[in-house]
């Protein structure tokens, strides 16, 4: 599909760079950004890449946003190739109302004409606490900074991220605060790690009975009660080693463990296929540069990224029917889908959140004449409406019918 998605957004930065007019940003009602209109799958990262170039290099990469100070400095250079921006600006001080509030006001109105902005974000995880039940900064604060920002800066969207590990119930009293709803969960994990910040005493931090790297779609089940339907959600997902966010003095070598490839293949289309409307690396400052796990991870935004105008669709009316074959384990959970149409073609992007492989045959494709399979150059026969395929443990396959 070449690099059309991208393309089409140099064009609306490019066109909001000649205007110096800012990003109208809003979304539609399944929570898909739109950016000027036109619907924009997003693929974001904390941190820019550790290089000469390293805006350019994120946006040859696929990524379509990053995150920046609000100097307009770093703002141009975002700009300059081609990517959106987000920007912390706090929020309300319940104890200094009246000061915090000028303060926070003052923030957002220097940076909410800069071309580059797309979202505003107030502060990372208000809700979490590690290893206590209070919140860390309680609701009240950002629903009442909420409409005032939004007043100041009507054509941005507010972002908040969420630790994963607080109940529905705590998360959903944030959300008149805030547009974008976001959750991070890094669950590449060697096991046996010491004591550290953000894991639980078993080490790891996610709390889910599922520990593999399929919880990220349990993560997203859940975020989806959060949110509901209609609101931005977006997963955070994992570009560190855990060991790795120690002092180095202090790592123990062997634990040091990156994502592969193929896992950060899996989580991110696991969080698409589970109806995420973006996702956005964090912790890559700490990744070695280049290295194989960085090439994993821009491996996977480009993948992406080719793949954004089709999956910025909406998704399509048709449920294809899972049929699995014997070959000596049970299927848990197993084929995850997401079916999409686009230029007259059905796109179907699958992964199996098994632990192990299986083998099934997907059914209802009746009128379609070929199926390709996307990135792996083969195809599959379509025989009585349906096609067989083999996946790994946490495998992905994309799918493209013709007729």
């Amino acid at each position: 599909m070449g690099h059309v998605a991208a393309a089409g957004l140099v064009v609306v930065m490019a066109a909001g760079m000649a205007g110096a007019a800012p990003l109208a940003v809003r979304y539609d009602d399944d929570g898909m950004i739109t950016v000027n209109g036109q619907r924009t799958l997003i693929v974001g990262s904390y941190y820019a890449a550790k290089s000469d170039k390293p805006y350019a290099d994120m946006a040859e990469a696929g990524f379509n946003l990053i995150r920046t100070d609000s100097s307009a400095e770093e703002m141009d250079q975002a700009l300059a190739a081609g990517l959106m921006t987000w920007t912390s600006v706090g929020t309300i001080d319940m104890a200094d109302r009246e000061a915090s509030t000028a303060r926070l006001l003052e923030k957002v109105r220097a940076i909410k004409d800069h071309p580059a902005l797309a979202f505003v974000e107030s502060v990372d995880e208000p809700a979490w606490t590690w290893m206590k039940a209070e919140t860390r900064v309680p609701a009240q604060p950002f629903v009442e900074a909420y409409p005032l920002i939004k007043e100041a800066d009507p054509n941005h969207l507010m972002y908040m991220n969420h630790a994963p590990t607080n109940l529905v119930k705590t998360m959903q009293a944030y959300n008149p605060g805030t547009d974008i709803v976001a959750c991070d969960i890094y669950p590449v994990n060697p096991g046996g790690l010491r004591p550290m910040y953000a894991l639980f005493e078993d080490g790891h931090q996610g709390d889910l009975n599922n520990q593999t790297i399929s919880q990220v779609g349990d993560y997203v089940d859940k975020m989806r009660q959060v949110t509901g339907p209609n609101r931005p959600l977006f997963m955070v997902l994992q570009a560190f080693a855990w060991e790795a966010l120690r002092e180095e003095k202090e790592r123990d070598e062997s634990k040091v463990l990156y994502p592969t490839w193929e896992e950060s293949r899996f989580m991110a289309f696991q969080s698409l296929i589970k109806g995420a409307n973006g996702i956005i690396y964090w912790g890559s400052y700490t990744m070695p540069q280049p290295s194989d796990a960085w090439t994993g991870i821009t491996r996977v935004t480009r993948e992406v990224a080719d793949l954004a105008a089709v999956l910025s669709q909406r998704a399509a009316r048709f449920e294809p029917t899972v049929e699995y074959h014997e070959i000596g384990h049970s299927v848990d959970d197993g084929v995850q889908w997401l079916v999409k149409e686009s230029g007259g073609a059905l796109y179907v992007f699958t992964c199996n959140a098994y632990r192990y492989p299986c083998r099934a045959t997907l059914g209802g494709f009746s009128g379609w004449k070929t199926c390709t399979v996307i990135n792996e150059n083969r195809a599959i026969e379509i025989a009585e409406n349906g096609v067989t395929d083999d996946w790994n443990a946490f495998d992905v396959h994309l799918y493209r019918f013709e007729k």
